[in-house]
């Protein structure tokens, strides 16, 4: 039998600037999320700024964050579970209801201000 050539397992040049320009770009990604989490942490930022509803809940939950409350205290506020917390976080509260969001913005007494543009404004 042939020996297999040591060509035979090596990753083609192209392949391998693909996967390191991947790895570069999930550690730019991590670093962001570290220092925008940092500035939260160290209350730099004080106004979170939306441009629609649907960023709400990520607003959510970096208000939550620059409060310093843990999942378990934000739980603890509204009756809940720390896990019901983590499910709503982890799906951006896709499942919670418009009540259970106003409960949120009160238990972390945050200012909501609201802008609606009617349409052909």
């Amino acid at each position: 039998m042939d020996e297999p050539s040591a060509a035979a397992g090596a990753v083609h040049p192209l392949l391998q600037k693909a996967q390191r320009d991947a790895l570069r770009s999930q550690l730019d990604d991590l670093r962001a999320e570290i220092e925008e989490y940092e500035a939260l942490r160290s209350r730099r930022r004080t106004v979170l700024r939306t441009e629609s509803f649907g960023e709400l809940p990520r607003a959510l939950i970096q208000a939550r964050i620059a409060t310093g409350l843990t999942q378990k205290q934000l739980a603890d506020r509204l009756g809940l579970k720390e896990q019901q917390i983590q499910q709503y976080e982890a799906s951006e509260y896709a499942s919670a209801s418009l009540a259970r969001v106003a409960d949120v913005i009160r238990a972390l007494d945050l200012k909501v201000r609201e802008e609606i543009i009617l349409p052909g404004a």
